[in-house]
């Protein structure tokens, strides 16, 4: 179990199992020192935030088996670097968010209300 906090300020739950998601492949949406990607967000991925982070640069639909990387789909849960949620936010595409498996760090990128106005979570 992760001692780290998630937006809400209780303890982090995990993300998803399957596939294996976070920095660290252990399903919660842990950020530490390596991490410097903050890896924070724990996201329910979309057709159209997976073609807009492929046009960025980051293909998450593509397996690469070498790293233990199943490739993403609609549905898939995933955690999300911050920074890249928040574009996709700014930008009008951003999904769906888990507010109890996004860790606390997020908010260096966004803010509780904005995560709240996506969170699949908690009544608004």
């Amino acid at each position: 179990m992760s001692r780290d906090l998630n937006v809400l300020g209780e303890p982090l739950t995990p993300c998803c199992h399957s596939p294996k998601t976070g920095f660290y492949r252990d399903g919660f949406c842990r950020v530490g020192p390596e991490d410097t990607g903050v890896h924070a967000v724990c996201a329910i991925m979309t057709d159209e935030f997976l073609a807009f982070s492929k046009a960025q640069g980051n293909d998450l639909t593509t397996p690469r088996p070498e790293f233990g990387f199943p490739g993403l789909g609609p549905g898939d849960r995933w955690c999300l670097c911050a920074s890249r949620w928040q574009q996709a936010a700014d930008i009008g595409i951003a999904p769906p968010v888990i507010l109890s498996g996004t860790n606390e760090r997020a908010l260096e990128f966004t803010t509780l209300e904005i995560l709240r106005q996506h969170a699949l979570d908690l009544v608004h």
